[in-house]
């Protein structure tokens, strides 16, 4: 019986780290074509169960891709995950090589979710969205900016706001384009933007953002995005419930749908109103709602079924 392989890999934008448990075997590759291609072939002998890397703001991306096409398990994980397992094992030195080692052994003790690897085109689209979401906060900064301001500064503030917008619906333009040129995205979107509260923005950021939507069960979703309430507890104490961690930015847009939801969806009003009569607040019910929410888009996708009035 062959032994079972865990593999860390630490990202540098120059050099690859990379360590196989439990062998203990620990080289470095160059983070270029030749290096991942060198590092494909040997992990391709090796077979391990899975590999791990940290996600480091996309550098990432090029060796998880060429590994997963190779049909190796990979799972790209928050580094706050991987830091707060080496505390917890009590490893609080820090270098590459050390982090490997980290990530090889969070590998084997906690086995994480395979990460889907995007293609090119659903690269380019995420990153559309991640720029329509930066635009628009930098509209929302020059606006709180133009309050108060006259004269010459006014002027340059109201010029850059006029230039930010153009840009903006440029990228709208692009986001549009994309979608309409994959027949899966314009299924999704016929689906999401069905539902009572989710527009073109929050369906077009669950689309680019939350690729495991339909994919993966209500309750590993609802905690990959952050979204489920989790105990505190301990003895006799019982702590409010609340949530934590999670793809901040799907957040952000399902709360945005949430509020019109709570007005406008039938369903989710309902919920809503429920929670509020039992004396729940707002926010501790406009949260179980995001839940709710979710839950929903996900069975939808799973099932390709349009939004239903009566759904429960």
């Amino acid at each position: 019986m062959n032994q079972q392989q865990w593999v860390g890999i630490d990202v540098c934008q120059k050099t690859l780290d990379v360590y196989i448990r439990p062998q203990g075997e620990l080289f470095q590759v160059p983070n270029n074509p030749e290096g991942i291609a060198q590092l494909v072939e040997k992990l391709q002998a090796v077979e391990p169960e899975l590999i791990v890397l940290e996600a480091t703001g996309g550098l990432e991306r090029t060796v998880a891709c060429e590994l997963s096409q190779a049909r190796l398990a990979v799972s790209v994980i928050n580094p706050r995950q991987a830091r707060d397992f080496a505390k917890a094992t009590g490893q609080l030195a820090k270098t590459d090589a050390i982090d490997a080692q980290v990530l090889a052994h969070f590998a084997e003790a906690i086995r994480p979710h395979l990460t889907p690897m995007s293609d090119e085109s659903a690269h380019q689209l995420k990153e559309l969205v991640q720029r329509r979401r930066q635009i628009s906060q930098m509209i929302t900064a020059e606006k709180n900016r133009l309050r108060g301001k006259s004269g010459s500064v006014a002027s340059d503030i109201q010029s850059h706001i006029e230039w930010l917008e153009k840009h903006l619906a440029e990228i709208e333009a692009q986001i549009s384009s994309a979608i309409a040129l994959n027949r899966e995205w314009q299924k999704k979107m016929e689906l999401l933007t069905s539902v009572p509260g989710v527009g073109q923005v929050v369906a077009t950021t669950l689309i680019a953002s939350l690729p495991e939507l339909g994919q993966f069960s209500h309750k590993s979703l609802s905690h990959l995005v952050g979204v489920a309430p989790l105990n505190r507890d301990s003895g006799k104490f019982r702590g409010k419930r609340q949530i934590w961690g999670g793809r901040a930015n799907i957040r952000c847009v399902l709360y945005m749908a949430t509020l019109v939801a709570v007005r406008f969806n039938p369903t989710i009003k309902a919920f809503y109103e429920r929670l509020k009569a039992k004396g729940k607040l707002k926010k501790v019910a406009l949260t179980a709602c995001m839940h709710k929410l979710l839950i929903l888009l996900n069975a939808m996708v799973r099932k390709g079924q349009t939004w239903q009035p009566l759904a429960n």
